[in-house]
């Protein structure tokens, strides 16, 4: 008998409620909508007058970016941004590599509780790892420097690099590992003939993720620069506090766009890995 109700409860078997998916996907879109609309209205500014912060901009002008690229301040800032972030993400990168690695493979008791250690910035208020770092470069001698500032970007990035890689150390087949010890090879050869270019995905993502939160740094940055290394976020946050420049708007666009293409490159790494990963099942 095929009765409307008996018709009712077989359609709903085994399917989703469709009604159910407009509303999350709204409620979804519009949450991502309120979250970028601040940086979407940065970029028309960017394009306006550089006297003042007008939207919509009454006119189109590449001044904002003329005076950028032309101010010294700026570029001393952006230039130690990007040298503490390259040398922060390299030394993260090799420290975290090293430890996600030494964690997975070793069967040492207590290997827990070393990573709950590793992993402890994370759990730590920032404004605190901040006032810490402060306190032992001042106490060493070290505070103000591009040095302090690479030690302390790379206790903030190893955790992340650690996580990140550990995700893609569980993803590797050990029996190839097992396999080139059975035929000779030793842990270091092993390690970075056989793991290394098997990570080359999470590598790649936690680099470019690293550079990004390092360029971006603010909190660290601003308890250890000095007059001669303040980074760019530390400059920009100067910057509000004694007056509102225009040429902010262009510098905020510029590093939305590089946060975009940061983005972007590690997403390809990641599907490069998924392929990978596919080909060889």
């Amino acid at each position: 008998m095929n009765s409307p109700a008996r018709k009712l409860n077989l359609g709903a078997i085994g399917k989703p409620v469709h009604w159910r998916f407009p509303l999350t996907g709204i409620m979804a879109w519009s949450a991502f909508a309120f979250l970028l609309l601040p940086s979407l209205i940065i970029i028309p500014i960017s394009f306006g007058n550089k006297n003042q912060i007008v939207f919509p901009p009454t006119a189109f002008h590449w001044d904002l970016y003329y005076l950028f690229f032309t101010t010294s301040t700026w570029i001393a800032a952006t230039t130690q941004s990007a040298k503490v972030a390259l040398l922060s993400t390299a030394i993260a990168l090799t420290l975290g590599t090293l430890a996600a690695y030494g964690i997975e493979r070793s069967r040492l008791r207590g290997k827990q509780l070393l990573l709950v250690v590793l992993l402890s910035p994370l759990l730590i208020p920032g404004v605190v790892t901040a006032l810490g770092l402060y306190s032992y470069f001042a106490v060493i001698g070290l505070s103000g420097s591009t040095t302090a500032l690479v030690m302390g970007h790379t206790v903030f990035l190893c955790p992340f690099v650690i996580v990140t890689v550990s995700a893609g150390i569980k993803e590797l087949d050990g029996s190839i590992e097992t396999a080139a010890s059975v035929m000779g090879a030793g842990r270091f050869k092993i390690f970075t003939a056989v793991v290394l270019p098997q990570l080359r995905p999470s590598l790649v993502s936690a680099g470019l993720f690293s550079f990004l939160m390092s360029f971006d740094e603010l909190v660290i940055s601003w308890f250890i620069s000095g007059a001669q290394t303040t980074t760019l976020p530390v400059k920009m946050y100067s910057s509000v506090q004694t007056e509102t420049s225009p040429i902010l708007a262009a510098i905020s666009t510029m590093l939305t766009i590089l946060s975009v293409i940061i983005c972007l490159g590690a997403e390809g790494a990641r599907n490069l890995r998924k392929k990978a990963v596919a080909a060889d099942s």
